[in-house]
This record gives C-alpha cells, structure tokens and sequence, in this order.
C-alpha cells in the first residue's frame, strides 16, 4: 500500500465519493477504509443502542462515540493487532467486541519490527512531457530561481536586534513607502529568539542554515542584516558565501557600530527605502510547474485527516511531481510507525537508509529527553478521534501521495532534487514549516482538522480543512474544503485536482487567507538545538 487506501476502501473504491447507506443502519453512519479494517469511522455522533449491522445482524453500541472516531467492526483479541487503512495502528489493550468505541483505553501502540521493503512500490507517478505541463505566473530571478512572493528580507543575527529590526519595518510600512512600489509584498522580520549564549555547533549551524535559507530564498528581493556586534552569530560568518546579485542587494549593519537603536533605525530605515525600487522592477511571467516547490504539512490533526484533506493533498502533491516539480514532506516524528511506506517508494538503498537513519535518531533523541515517540499524538489529536502515534503516521504520510521519494534532507537544507522528496523537521508546526521554506517551499499546504492559524511569510500558505464543519467554523482561515470528501460531493481526485489549481493560483499572487489576515510575521522559528551556555 503506498498511501492509506482511502480509495480502495469498503465505500469508495476507484475514487468514488463516499456514500452512505440510506437505511439508517449502523453503516450508514461510519465509514470502513479497507476490507481488512478491523474499525471504521464515525461519520456523526453515535449514541448507545442496538444498530443494524452487515446481513441485518444486531451490533450493541455500548457507550457514546464522538464523530471521527473509532468504532469496532470486528471482534478483536487483547494484544492482537488492530487494522485501520490496512495497516496496523497498535493492539488491543483489552478485548474488543464490534460495536466498542475504540481509542485510548482499549488501544495501544507497539513498534513495529523494523522489516523495511526498499523501492517495491515505485513508478507509480509519471512526469509529463514539458509542452504537457502546466503553468503559473512567477517571478524569475536573476539566479534562475523562480518566486512566488516578493519581500525585502531584515534579518536579525541574534535575538538583541530583533526589537530594532521590527522598528524599521514598522517604519518603512508606516511611511506609506511601499503603496508607491506595488510590486513588493511587504517587509518580514526574520526574528528568533537565539543567536548567542551558544556553543558554537550543531545549535548554531542550524541557525546559520536556517538564515541563509531565508536570505536566499527566491521570494526575497533585498536583504538588511542586523546584528548587535558582540553576539556569538557574527554578520561576517553567518554571510559568508552569500551571493549578492544584482536583483537581490545585501545590506550588512550592526548597532553598536552605528551608535544605538534610534541611529540604527533611521540609518536602516533608508537602506530599506533604497531597495525598494529595484526590488519593484520584479514582475510575473508565465513559468512551468517544474519550478514549483510546495512543503506538505499537517497540523490540529483528527480522524477525518488521513481519509480527506491528507489524501486529496496526496493527489495534488503527485500532479505536482508529475509536472517535473518538488513537494516536501516533512515531520520525521510523525511518519514514525509509517516510514515503510516510504522506503517502498525510495529511489535507491541510500534514500531508504537516509529515512531510516533519522527515525533511530529521533528514537535515540526522545530517550534522551526522557519521552518515547509513541508520547505523540497531542491531547487535540487524540479528541478529534487519533489515538496512537501509528495511526497519526500512516494519516500524515497520505501526504506524500504516489510518487518515488528521491531524496532525504537535513533540516533548513536547501532541496536541489525534483520529485518528493523527505526534509528531517520536529513535528511542531512553525519550526517544521520554518526548515521548509528555508530548503526553497515557495508554496505551503497545510492541512487541519481541528483548525488552525499560520501564515509563513515570504512563502504563502494555503490551509487545507479535513472537514466542513472546521471550514465553516473558521471561514476567514482557511482556503479549501476537503470535507466535502466525506460529505459526498467530490472524490479524493477531484479534490487534489482543486488544491492543485490552488496551488498554481496562489503561486500566481493570489492571496491565501493568512495573507490577507497578515499572518506570517511572528511564525519563523528555527528548531533550537545545542547547550545554552
């Protein structure tokens, strides 16, 4: 199986939308995703009572169970393995009977024994010749690679600049300066809270990569370094190696050298102003899709996740690939428990054991900081009806649809290869978004079930509801319904097809809606590693 099967399932085989049974039978309110599924889903709250089941037979519900949950629809064994997408999501903690509500009281995650298939599963995506592929309207820099935003860039070294950095934007945009260049997105604050009390190392390096990801990333048009003078992330170490093009300036400065925060401000303040005109010159052009390079992610998780906006993001991330694209798939603590589905579709042995290799590192990480990776998932996951770290996997790795996965990247490194391929990054949805976009993300896809708000400035983020009721809850946050998958209105194709074409819109300026709620400002953060001395 190279993703959840959602559709070879019991009720939506070859892609069909889900449909129910109108009888008023226990059927007509859950879904089974795979003939072998030991559960299926609920599709609305399931009160206590007697139901009609397969071949009229009577099933006792005996407590209430939430919609997006668990229920029975096999008898299962205590410490026997329980099946959900056609895989196992844990075992049976005590002895399930068809009808049980199961969750975090009869379930249980085991790891699995760590029997990985290496590239069985590929060739299931093919590239389309070039005069086949599709289009978007991006920006062409002067490096050949291709924006989708337009930002000038202030970098702060370390956290002491951070305040007077959010000034000079704060300046520039009060000024009224960027209305006479419309071409400019805006001013984005890379502010962290780190840069010095650190060894110099693996904290530091990540840091540096992070940064240089960002100042060279191709929706960045001008960049202002900030530093205070005397911190650990010199401005001289952390640019070196950067190429100053001539669309993309690089303004270096420190406040100590300048004389204080309001001297910095003021002088900042017109280096900024300076670039704004060159940066204006940008403009859009038809592109191929083959410049597309868009960070899969999912956060606020719940039991509609890996049967909705997951697979549908699936679709969408092969249509990608298939274009002569890169998707990015991230969140090494939350493929756990599915990697195998990845190494089946690794392009080569050094692939599988690069995946490989960082699953024992987290497993060695977590124990070091006194926690398992089966701790996840998080309280809200597990009340939107996920309850083991094998079933979030398998939901998260939905993703990553069809394609080979052609290469593993540490985090904030930046992604040179096309097709799928894996970017090491915490689950934590700011950090992990942050590793992407400084490998190159031009655009972010971000699924939810229980909701969310995040903006990733300079690349746009597109947010993905599992279903309609989060969607409508949150009208003004989010961008696509998947939940019309599970509603019956369209199939999980149909609705990758649909993110596709948002997909392309947005990498065109069209805004997402954390754009327009100006998100995006406050989400950079590098993952912090490394003593703090």
């Amino acid at each position: 199986m190279s993703r959840p099967p959602v559709r070879q399932g019991a009720n939506e085989r070859k892609g069909a939308a889900v449909t129910m049974n109108p009888d008023g039978s226990l059927r007509a309110l859950t879904l089974r995703l795979h003939e072998s599924d030991d559960v299926a889903i609920t599709l609305a709250d399931i009160a206590p009572g007697l139901y009609r089941g397969g071949a009229d037979a009577q099933v006792r519900v005996p407590a209430a169970i939430p919609r997006g949950h668990k229920i029975a629809v096999a008898a299962v064994g205590q410490g026997q393995p329980v099946r959900k997408y056609g895989q196992p999501i844990g075992v049976a903690g005590t002895a399930i009977a068809p009808g049980d509500h199961v969750h975090t009281h009869n379930l249980e995650f085991r790891a699995a024994n760590g029997d990985y298939a290496i590239g069985q599963n590929r060739g299931k995506v093919v590239r389309l010749p070039p005069e086949n592929r599709a289009t978007f309207d991006g920006i062409v820099r002067s490096d050949g690679r291709v924006g989708t935003r337009n930002y000038i860039a202030v970098i702060p070294t370390v956290n002491c600049s951070v305040t007077a950095a959010r000034l000079v934007a704060d300046h520039v945009t009060r000024s009224g300066l960027l209305n006479d260049h419309p071409n400019v997105d805006g001013v984005v604050v890379l502010g962290h809270s780190t840069g010095c009390g650190m060894a110099v190392g693996e904290g530091l390096d990540i840091l540096r990569r992070t940064l240089t990801g960002y100042a060279m990333h191709p929706n960045v048009a001008g960049i202002l370094v900030l530093g205070l003078g005397c911190e650990v992330n010199q401005i001289a170490d952390l640019t070196a190696g950067w190429a100053d093009l001539p669309d993309r300036p690089i303004e270096r400065m420190a406040i100590q050298d300048v004389g204080g925060t309001v001297a910095t401000v003021t002088e900042a303040t017109r280096r900024v102003a300076s670039m704004l005109p060159l940066a204006n010159q940008a403009s859009r052009r038809p592109v191929p899709a083959s410049e597309l390079i868009v960070g899969l992610k999912c956060g606020g998780s719940d039991g509609y996740s890996g049967i909705t906006a997951n697979p549908a993001l699936g679709v969408a991330s092969d249509l990608v690939v298939a274009n002569g694209g890169t998707t990015i798939l991230g969140e090494t603590p939350e493929v756990y428990g599915a990697e195998h589905l990845l190494t089946a579709r690794a392009t080569g042995r050094q692939v599988a054991d690069d995946l490989i290799g960082r699953i024992r590192w987290w497993e060695n990480y977590a124990v070091a900081n006194g926690i398992t990776l089966d701790s996840n998932p998080s309280p809200g996951n597990k009340e939107g009806g996920i309850t083991t770290i094998a079933e979030k996997s398998l939901g998260a790795v939905a993703k990553a649809g069809n394609s080979d996965l052609a290469a593993v990247y540490r985090y904030a490194e930046r992604v040179t290869a096309r097709g799928l391929v894996f970017m090491d990054t915490p689950g934590y949805d700011p950090v992990s978004v942050t590793g992407m976009v400084a490998g190159g993300a031009t655009v972010v896809c971000f699924t939810t079930g229980r909701g969310s708000v995040f903006g990733c400035k300079p690349t746009p983020s597109l947010k993905l509801a599992t279903n309609s009721p989060t969607y409508h809850r949150l009208r003004d946050d989010m961008d696509i319904n998947c939940g019309t998958i599970v509603d019956g209105e369209e199939t999980v194709e149909k609705a990758g097809r649909r993110i596709f074409e948002h997909i392309l819109a947005t990498a065109s300026g069209q805004r997402t809606r954390s754009e327009v709620l100006g998100f995006g400002d406050d989400e950079f953060i590098p993952w912090q590693m490394g003593a703090v001395m």
